[in-house]
């Protein structure tokens, strides 16, 4: 496949969100994801730097962890650029519970604007991106039927995993 022009990844981008059904909208981020791959940047799990750090191995920096709620394609281009430009080490998106609710990002939407934006600037890599503040609704979870609280959890879990997401943080 052709290298990506920045038109054709920002038009890519707009689909993932904006497309006129939900088969527009899924092609768009299955184009984003193996444009992505073949570029050299992949979804990954920030777990096992997180152990090198718990003994001792590597250290002396932290890990940026940003939540992207408004502009999402703008403001992880915006973050990837910046990382570029400092030759940052790791760095997460993440996106929470709550911030799905109310800023309409379903997983697989938050995945593929990121990685779009990731393909956008330039970047090849690892691109951590979590599940944050995974969490029960405690008055849900308070009520006689608290099971129908942690299946929706539960599926929201699964939904994140299917997205490519690799680190969830549940809050309970």
């Amino acid at each position: 496949m052709a290298v990506a022009t920045a038109n054709e990844i920002d038009t890519l981008a707009w689909a993932a969100v904006f497309g006129a059904s939900a088969e527009d909208r899924g092609t768009a981020r299955y184009e984003i994801r193996t444009r992505a791959a073949e570029a050299g940047i992949r979804l990954a799990s920030i777990h096992d730097l997180y152990l090198a750090m718990g003994r001792g191995e590597t250290g002396g920096f932290t890990v940026p962890a940003i939540n992207v709620r408004a502009m999402a394609y703008d403001t992880a281009r915006a973050v990837v650029r910046s990382a570029k430009k400092l030759n940052a080490g790791a760095f997460i998106f993440e996106i929470a519970r709550s911030e799905i609710g109310y800023t309409e990002q379903r997983p697989h939407e938050y995945v593929a604007v990121v990685l779009a934006a990731a393909l956008r600037e330039g970047f090849t890599g690892p691109i951590f991106i979590q599940g944050d503040h995974v969490q029960t609704n405690a008055k849900k979870y308070n009520r006689p039927d608290r099971d129908k609280e942690i299946e929706t959890l539960k599926a929201l879990i699964t939904e994140e995993i299917a997205a490519g997401i690799h680190n969830i943080d549940i809050d309970t």
